[in-house]
């Protein structure tokens, strides 16, 4: 199989492996046409997926049923997938010391803000989750578009940091 066939596995990581690790994997699983598989994984997983981060993939029509919150030592172990990139998208996991992945992935910081930390009413909590999904949506895009086979890793590298340094243009959808 050459580097245009395969498939590259991309794992998410988030302290609870609940709503933004969540959106990535769903994300990226749903594109259709692609080489990329999405995983997602935490550093203390809750229970189970945030019952606003389901309820918003439902209604984006994103398959999420066999999605749940699991430890991020999973994908350590010997019958893991091999991971090609790694992205944490909250700080704390960034602050974390993270196991040591197989293969050597390429990683990177995606931050976006925790919206399950967002106090308020129903409404202002709704909207912190639509502004995490719509900031998620845009990089996975960008990430799918790139031309992973043809970049060498350095390039690699540094388009998926530039990904997870910008800022998200869809706060009019988040808004909405």
């Amino acid at each position: 199989m050459s580097d245009t066939d395969r498939t590259y596995n991309v794992l998410f990581l988030c302290r609870h492996n609940s709503a933004r690790s969540i959106f990535g994997e769903a994300l990226l699983n749903s594109l259709s046409q692609t080489s990329l598989r999405g995983f997602s994984a935490g550093s203390e997983p809750g229970e189970h997926i945030h019952p606003l981060a389901a309820e918003l993939l439902a209604s984006m029509q994103i398959a999420a049923d066999a999605l749940y919150p699991k430890h991020w030592d999973v994908f350590t172990r010997d019958d893991a997938p091999a991971m090609d990139f790694v992205f944490s998208v909250c700080d704390v996991t960034l602050g974390q010391t993270c196991p040591t992945w197989p293969g050597h992935p390429v990683t990177a910081h995606w931050g976006i803000d925790d919206p399950s930390q967002v106090e308020g009413d129903e409404a202002k909590r709704r909207q912190a989750f639509r502004k995490a999904f719509y900031a998620m949506r845009a990089r996975i895009q960008l990430f799918a578009n790139l031309p992973i086979a043809s970049l060498d890793r350095i390039r690699l590298q540094s388009e998926v940091d530039a990904i997870g340094r910008m800022e998200s243009t869809d706060d009019a959808e988040a808004d909405a």
